[in-house]
């Protein structure tokens, strides 16, 4: 019974900080909420355009301001109290949220509407995911941060499962008016978590932001190696290694089973990521931080390739004429996708918690604008990779040679740099 209690999560840091917990709550109950508008929005934008091309745009239109937002940020979580710029981008998200709600019950909401309002919002949520990852060090002891990133893995896992279906449910069953509202009433709970956080000014030297605050963080991450090799590694598995762009087209030309298998691959991931989280208990006891990031981004890779695998059989096997569901495939390709969300959540536990123990809390936020980059600019790249190869050769092929890309790219990084595979949690350094 102890051993299979010593797998499981690790509920430490909820017990040892009623401030984490409030705000690990806050967060989990309004990133569903936040799920629920984001695909809402594409749902009405869909409804008001008919148009697939219109929709795609959403992202594109909110990939700048989030990243612009998650710099600047940065830099103003590391310039003055946590607590209040993170309460400031919940209002302006909660605003936001309440205007589209308003304009749809009023029936003058428009396209230019929905995607002014989507940007706002990406923008705030950059802003407050930086700030927040920012404030967790100053809640918790720094021995706990890994069962933290574990509990956030947890949070990550539920937002994804949950948010995307409930909207599809909600505006089903209620409308688009309904659903945004339910975003808005959810949104108060982060009001709650942040609220009665305690005063957290940076610690150490502050720079106010502007140009010098900006090159004073690149400087920084010039000069820490171990935060820098994790970026990279990153930026590898999502590159190589990130077959969402292909779902879509899976159920129709080699799975089978249409909209319902797309669903069923991307719920897939999010399982992994749940279940890795629920299974992490010896996972943030492992103290060897940089060989555990380099041994999961691997694994990551192999799952990938697994998944690339199970394509190719479909595709040798399928018939010309016929796609009906093949079911053993599709479950075979969902349990390598539910082990590279394992994977990557791992990883994830890892890099969060390096980039919280090792980075001086001044430089925390800009740290994490660097960090937002990475994680929003690394899956549209390998949109872009899987997409693009797809069209010249066939559906299987980008992740079985991403697969082994990444596997082998990690291997001959690692090799050359020894410092970030020695790197240890009990003596962080960036």
């Amino acid at each position: 019974m102890s051993a299979t209690r010593g797998h499981l999560i690790d509920l430490t840091p909820l017990r040892e900080s009623p401030a984490f917990a409030r705000m690990w709550i806050g967060s989990t109950l309004s990133g569903i909420g936040g799920q629920l508008t984001i695909v809402t929005v594409m749902l009405h934008v869909f409804a008001l355009t008919q148009s697939t091309f219109a929709v795609s745009m959403i992202a594109v239109a909110g990939l700048v301001p989030m990243i612009l937002a998650g710099l600047y940020g940065g830099m103003l979580a590391d310039a003055f109290d946590r607590r209040h710029v993170a309460l400031i981008a919940a209002t302006v998200t909660f605003a936001s949220t309440a205007l589209l709600a308003a304009l749809t019950w009023t029936g003058t909401e428009t396209i230019w509407w929905l995607y002014a309002l989507s940007m706002i919002n990406s923008a705030a949520n950059s802003v407050g995911m930086a700030t927040r990852t920012a404030i967790v060090p100053r809640l918790i002891p720094r021995d706990m941060l890994a069962a933290a990133s574990a509990l956030n893995g947890v949070a990550f896992g539920l937002t994804v499962m949950a948010g995307p279906a409930l909207a599809g449910m909600l505006v089903f069953l209620t409308g688009y008016g309904w659903t945004y509202t339910i975003d808005v009433v959810l949104m108060l709970s982060m009001f709650l978590g942040l609220w009665t956080l305690p005063t957290l000014r940076p610690e150490g030297e502050i720079v106010r932001p502007g140009l010098e605050s900006l090159k004073d963080g690149w400087r920084f991450l010039r000069r820490a190696g171990n935060i820098r090799m994790q970026y990279i590694l990153d930026i590898i598995a999502m590159t190589f290694g990130q077959p969402l762009a292909l779902f879509p087209a899976l159920g129709t030309v080699i799975l089978g089973g249409g909209a319902v298998t797309t669903g069923l691959l991307t719920a897939a991931v999010a399982v992994g990521t749940f279940a890795s989280s629920l299974l992490s208990g010896r996972v943030v006891q492992y103290r060897w931080h940089g060989r555990g990031i380099a041994r999961a981004v691997q694994a990551y890779g192999a799952s990938i390739a697994l998944f690339g695998g199970v394509l190719l059989i479909g595709f040798l096997t399928s018939s010309a004429t016929e796609r009906t569901p093949d079911v053993a495939l599709i479950v075979a390709a969902c349990v390598a996708l539910a082990l590279s969300g394992a994977a990557d959540n791992v990883s994830s536990i890892y890099r969060n918690t390096m980039m919280q123990a090792a980075v001086p809390d001044a430089m925390r936020g800009r740290l994490q604008g660097v960090f937002i980059i990475v994680v929003a600019g690394g899956p549209r790249i390998g949109a872009l990779y899987a997409g693009t190869l797809a069209t010249l050769t066939a559906l299987w092929f980008p992740p079985l040679l991403g697969g082994f890309l990444v596997i082998a790219l990690v291997a001959l990084l690692a090799r050359r740099n020894p410092r970030f595979h020695a790197y240890d949690a009990e003596h962080p350094e960036p």
